[in-house]
């Protein structure tokens, strides 16, 4: 049976992510100590303890979500036959595959928080999710919308994230709502990620990427940009540069896997997020999250 391994990205965090592997393993606590030491504050105080205000900088959310999705398949000892993250998570998917080490990784996702944070308070922008329409007309309606405003996550068939400059996105918005969105919602996140507006991102992460060694990953890796399954390092490389002004293609990633003979779906890490989104692409599909041993 084919088994794939997946992993969720930024807004799936919660306080106490991660405690309990902390608490009742010796391998868990030492690479949790391992990070802190490597990110220079101690990580695990906020992802414990710290409050969702603390938590949700991402500066924080980024390695808490990574280090909760990795540690725990490091325990599990899992041994993927694919694996696949959503935006942040495609690095969580990397580790696991064994194209990055558990510290290269770790170093990526921090440069790319801060990256992504300075991008952020250097142009403002936003996200909103689209329900209830199909990709086209999203497309189309970004496309025709004066500004800076892009369709940045296929998350499953009717759910599209759109991104982009904050009049861009309220204005595609309005006119999506008169297309017979049945939902426009603006989200509470700091930033058009996904969107052109992360190219000064795109450009310091590349030089961090560009620098990491990365081998060949022991199983393919679905990769947002293209998604389809990857095994060659310097593929993985260019799609993870590519990745942070491009589109997150989930819906295609799951349909790929599926496709390719995929028979179980495993989340790790926090939240449910990506279980209900390969349901709604699939809702035979075989499909279990995990946040603990």
């Amino acid at each position: 049976m084919k088994h794939a391994y997946i992993f969720p990205g930024q807004g799936a965090q919660f306080t106490g992510m991660g405690k309990d592997l902390y608490e009742n393993n010796a391998q868990a606590k030492e690479l949790f100590e391992k990070a802190n030491e490597i990110l220079g504050f101690r990580i695990t105080d906020i992802m414990f303890e710290g409050s969702a205000d603390e938590l949700k900088q991402t500066k924080v959310t980024q390695p808490a979500v990574f280090l909760h999705s990795v540690i725990l398949a490091h325990v599990l000892g899992a041994k993927p036959d694919a694996v696949a993250g959503h935006s942040l998570g495609e690095f969580s998917a990397l580790v696991v595959a064994g194209a990055l080490s558990f510290e290269d990784g770790l170093r990526l996702v921090s440069k790319r928080a801060l990256a992504m944070q300075a991008a952020c308070e250097s142009q403002p922008g936003t996200m909103a999710a689209i329900l209830g329409l199909d990709d086209e007309t999203v497309e189309n309606v970004c496309a025709e919308t004066e500004g800076v405003v892009v369709a940045a996550n296929y998350n499953c068939p009717g759910q599209l994230v759109i991104s982009g400059a904050l009049d861009a996105v309220n204005a595609a918005c309005e006119k999506l709502k008169a297309a017979g969105a049945r939902r426009a919602l603006v989200l509470p996140v700091g930033g058009a990620f996904h969107s052109p507006l992360m190219e000064p991102a795109r450009k310091e992460l590349a030089e961090a990427i560009a620098a990491a060694p990365f081998n060949t990953p022991a199983c393919p890796i679905y990769q947002n940009v293209d998604a389809k399954p990857q095994t060659d390092p310097a593929v993985i490389r260019e799609n993870l540069i590519a990745q942070l002004t491009a589109p997150v293609r989930w819906t295609q990633i799951a349909k790929n896997m599926l496709a390719d003979g995929v028979e179980k779906f495993t989340e790790l890490g926090p939240g449910t997020v990506l279980q209900g989104l390969v349901k709604k692409v699939d809702a035979n599909a075989d499909v279990e999250s995990k946040a603990t041993l």
